[in-house]
């Protein structure tokens, strides 16, 4: 009995360890995912940075509508996570080609041009272009800001304003 044991055991142990899988060494996979994942987002101001806030409930079809999006700001539970909308401008034309945007504005641009406000801009709008242009990826969309009258803003990239 003892012996017909011991021979269980030991073909049971042969079937589990030979169970077809044969070792193999590395297999390259290509490189790593990189970039920003896919989705609308708007972009808002914190004391941390800039921090991205996923648009769930609309169907975005032009870049217009995300910077009228931007405009109304962060919901109240969005406010009481630190985040505030920067972003001061009136009238506006914006229009998107590949990886360029421009925003003409009608009036003079009152930020820096390397503030949280421009950034949150930039990325809205990067993000944006790269969702209504699939072939196009987030952090090369290039964004200008074109004021009426005065200085030209950009162009710019997202990267410049992420990380604080």
């Amino acid at each position: 009995m003892r012996v017909a044991k011991r021979m269980t055991t030991a073909a049971l142990g042969l079937l589990l360890a030979g169970c077809g899988v044969q070792p193999t060494g590395v297999i390259g996979a290509g490189e790593p995912a990189t970039g920003l994942t896919r989705g609308v987002r708007l972009y808002f101001a914190s004391g941390s940075g800039l921090q991205a806030v996923p648009v769930l409930d609309r169907k975005i079809t032009d870049l217009s509508t995300v910077v009228k999006l931007l405009d109304v700001g962060p919901s109240p539970a969005e406010q009481r996570a630190g985040l505030v909308d920067l972003v001061e401008i009136g009238g506006y034309a914006v229009t998107g080609r590949g990886t360029e945007v421009t925003l003409s504005l009608e009036e003079p641009y009152g930020a820096s041009g390397r503030d949280q406000g421009t950034g949150q801009l930039v990325c809205t709008l990067a993000r944006a272009q790269s969702v209504l242009e699939p072939e196009v990826r987030t952090e090369d969309v290039r964004v200008t800001l074109r004021p009426r009258d005065g200085e030209v803003f950009g162009p710019y990239r997202c990267s410049e304003f992420l990380n604080g």
